[in-house]
């Protein structure tokens, strides 16, 4: 840790407020809160940090502070600064973006909208809904119960006559004056956001008062209608297999977590009925506690909510549970409590939270348990101290010695992580040695992730025999990392080369070990090649492009990044090159490519010339893009 960093930590104030690590470029590493930041903040002096932390330490140079009056602010500030900065090594929600809301606008006339993104517009949101088909059947259900508008027209009541949803009473009709007041319109919308929150015992309250008050004014279609409607709600609030004979409006939070990947999963209880279910995901470089994560979860999971519980129900305590619940409270208006029910109906709904989240965690990650043999059978094989859950795989493609790539490839926790893949371009020597280049692009590899994090696979793999092996043990022997395990696999034999191992392994062929070396040495392959054949394309394109007069090396990158072939180059029309070149320079560039067209063709170019003052213009705009 650097000197300055504890220096500036041991000057932070006696206050509540956030904190914010950043590294040697000014980024932010990290932001926490805390209800005092004098005491918080050394406790990542220790070393008992979770490896997360540990490695966000390692990067630290600095630390800085916001003072807040509360607790609770400093969790609203946490927030915001984790939304807008979003920090490396702090827990954010994966996927919600993608799940369906349905939204009720703010406006004299509010409108119910099928959406997938929620915005700061003051609109009230619902959901997320799972699957995303639920979202619009209760669309539709929110229509024929309460007649809630879903058009984007602007109502003025000026329409000489509705459109097909009123005729269909799915609609009450706004858009036409006289079909609808706006109190029984406001009294529809409050009826669907009851709706929609799960408060369904007020609404089948209030909806009785209602139908008994119009059949005592003899009102006997209103009656009717509000006694139908009556059914419908409870025959949808009584679906759900758990409930509760209370009526109570709680969040159940089941964790799953897994090496560096975690599923959460949050059952909706309403009015005592378990209406919805939602889940979020997080993938971190390293693993989490699940208390820590379900401390920086929290904060972001409910500043999305429109509906807020009264209670939630959680497996374990967290970190600032009294600023959470202070926050919360003053968000929906009333106390919100946390609890951790250990014994009776309570505990066994979340122990059914956990089951989910358990089932979240293998749909989302893919994880069969059947695939953990292939991690036991290779360290059994390979003499390890543990199954590997992180192999990193290493392959070399050229054209004949030329334009030489090594690729990497990367399997982690029971899947191919193609986000994670890396390539190098070999620079430190020119011709063909395979040797050479494994050697450098591990070298470069593992000096980096010393560099930055310190963590590394459990397995690397290098695709070659014992010459290939030899030269990645070398360069990891010059990073001092030659406990890193390091195996290789030969092509035609399928034999596998170990440091120190005087004879090669051979497995049988339908060894899970094997498969799972041969997989990943397959994708590397396959990734070598394809990154191979790219860069050739987009280095043909580059040195043709070179050829082009005027053209620069600007507009020669802008013009490879846009068009990425000679081809689609060449038939690019007039305008559309004048419009990213300008009048005078796209008007050149297709001249030319026009004439390399007909030489092509064998035939002579048909290009009109320009007028004198449109040459001039040329020749300038030529001077000044070189």
């Amino acid at each position: 840790m650097h000197d300055d960093l504890r220096r500036q930590i041991e000057a932070l104030p006696d206050t509540p407020g956030i904190y914010v690590f950043r590294n040697l470029a000014g980024e932010a590493l990290y932001v926490g809160k805390a209800k005092s930041l004098r005491k918080r903040v050394p406790a990542y002096l220790g070393r008992d940090l979770e490896p997360r932390l540990a490695a966000m330490i390692e990067l630290a140079v600095s630390v800085e502070c916001v003072a807040t009056a509360t607790e609770a602010a400093a969790l609203m500030l946490e927030n915001n600064w984790i939304k807008r900065h979003r920090p490396r090594y702090n827990v954010l929600l994966r996927d919600d973006k993608t799940y369906p809301y349905l939204k009720l606008t703010r406006e004299p006339w509010p409108r119910l909208v099928f959406t997938r993104r929620i915005r700061q517009d003051g609109a009230e949101y619902f959901g997320p809904y799972l699957p995303g088909g639920l979202a619009r059947r209760a669309l539709k259900l929110v229509q024929k119960l309460f007649g809630v508008r879903v058009c984007s027209i602007e109502i003025d009541g000026g329409l000489p006559r509705p459109c097909l949803y009123h005729d269909m009473k799915r609609c009450l009709g706004p858009c036409v004056a006289g079909l609808t007041s706006s109190a029984e319109y406001a009294e529809a919308v409050e009826g669907a956001r009851l709706f929609l929150g799960g408060k369904t015992a007020p609404l089948c309250k209030s909806l009785r008062t209602q139908m008994e008050a119009a059949a005592e004014n003899l009102e006997f279609e209103r009656a009717a209608r509000l006694r139908d409607l009556l059914a419908e709600i409870e025959r949808q609030s009584s679906r759900s297999p758990l409930s509760s004979v209370h009526e109570e409006d709680i969040d159940l939070f089941g964790v799953a977590v897994h090496g560096n990947q975690a599923a959460v999963s949050i059952l909706v209880m309403r009015s005592g009925q378990v209406l919805d279910r939602r889940e979020v995901f997080w993938e971190g470089e390293s693993a989490a506690s699940p208390p820590q994560l379900l401390s920086e979860l929290l904060p972001q999971i409910y500043d999305l909510t429109t509906f807020l519980p009264k209670e939630l129900h959680l497996p374990f305590e967290v970190d600032g549970e009294e600023a959470l619940a202070d926050w919360m409270s003053e968000r929906k208006g009333e106390r919100v409590y946390l609890r951790h029910p250990e014994r009776g109906p309570k505990a066994e709904r979340l122990r059914i939270a956990a089951k989910d989240a358990e089932f979240a965690f293998r749909r989302r990650y893919r994880l069969d348990p059947s695939r953990d043999a292939a991690p036991r059978a290779l360290a059994r094989h390979l003499g390890l101290a543990k199954p590997p859950r992180w192999i990193e795989g290493f392959d070399i493609s050229n054209l004949q010695g030329t334009a030489v790539i090594a690729s990497m490839v990367v399997w982690r926790d029971g899947r191919i992580r193609k986000g994670e893949y890396r390539s190098f371009n070999i620079r430190s020597f020119v011709g063909q040695d395979d040797f050479r280049s494994i050697g450098e692009a591990v070298e470069r590899r593992y000096r980096r992730l010393r560099e930055e994090s310190g963590v590394f696979p459990d397995l690397v793999l290098i695709d070659g025999g014992r010459g290939q092996l030899g030269a990645a043990a070398a360069a990891l022997a010059g990073l001092q990392l030659e406990d890193l395990p390091l195996v290789s696999i030969a092509k035609r034999e399928e034999e596998l080369y170990l440091p120190g191992a005087p004879e090669p392994l051979r497995l049988p062929r339908r060894d899970e070990g094997l498969r799972l070396l041969q997989m990943l040495r397959d994708e590397a392959h396959r990734f070598a090649i394809s990154k191979h054949r790219r860069q050739r394309t987009t280095g043909s394109l580059r040195s043709r492009l070179e050829e082009i007069p005027g053209v620069g090396p600007v507009r020669r990158r802008l013009l490879a990044h846009r068009y990425g072939t000679w081809e689609r180059l060449s038939a690019a029309p007039l305008p559309e090159l004048e419009a990213v070149l300008g009048r005078a320079l796209g008007g050149a560039v297709h001249r030319h490519l026009t004439e390399v067209a007909a030489l092509a063709a064998g035939a002579p170019a048909a290009a009109p010339a320009l007028p004198a003052a449109d040459a001039a213009d040329a020749d300038a705009d030529s001077r000044r893009i070189d």
